[in-house]
């Protein structure tokens, strides 16, 4: 089967080629945000906590070792390193909540951070990482954070 060029295309290639076309013609336009609405409204809970479970579960304490410590610019002590790595990884789900609150997509929002929410404490209460340790109490924080927010 031979590939196209639109196969070829990546991400921002074909986001350009798709935002020209909307402002040439109002017609598809509005076909494009109908069918980016339809994507957009299909949060999946457990797929969303999986996701951030597996983002969390993949911290390695050795780059929390290689982060932490004397440096030049002073010290960063490894539980304030993991902090900083924990929110690392939970920050592009948090923006994901933020974009869907954004648009108005407030169901939408409450159901992805439902689903963060759940793979944080799935993390807190099976992830076996060494990680983890050093991070004791960070996974409740992060958690906190965003049930407040």
């Amino acid at each position: 089967m031979k590939n196209t060029i639109l196969d070829n295309l990546s991400g921002e290639e074909a986001l350009t080629i798709l935002r020209k076309l909307a402002k040439n013609n109002t017609k598809l336009k509005k076909q494009i945000e109908e069918q980016a609405e339809q994507i957009l409204r299909q949060v999946d809970i457990e797929e969303t906590c999986e996701a951030v479970y597996s983002d969390l579960d993949m911290l390695y304490v050795e780059d929390l070792w290689d982060k932490s410590g004397a440096h030049r610019d002073g010290y960063t002590s490894p539980e304030d390193m993991a902090v900083e790595m924990m929110e690392g990884e939970l920050e592009p789900h948090h923006e994901e909540v933020d974009k869907y609150f954004e648009l108005g997509m407030n169901e939408e929002a409450k159901l992805y951070c439902m689903g963060v929410l759940k793979g944080i404490y799935k993390y807190e209460q099976e992830s076996k990482s060494e990680f983890k340790d050093w991070a004791a109490d960070v996974a409740g924080k992060c958690y906190s954070y965003l049930l407040n927010k």
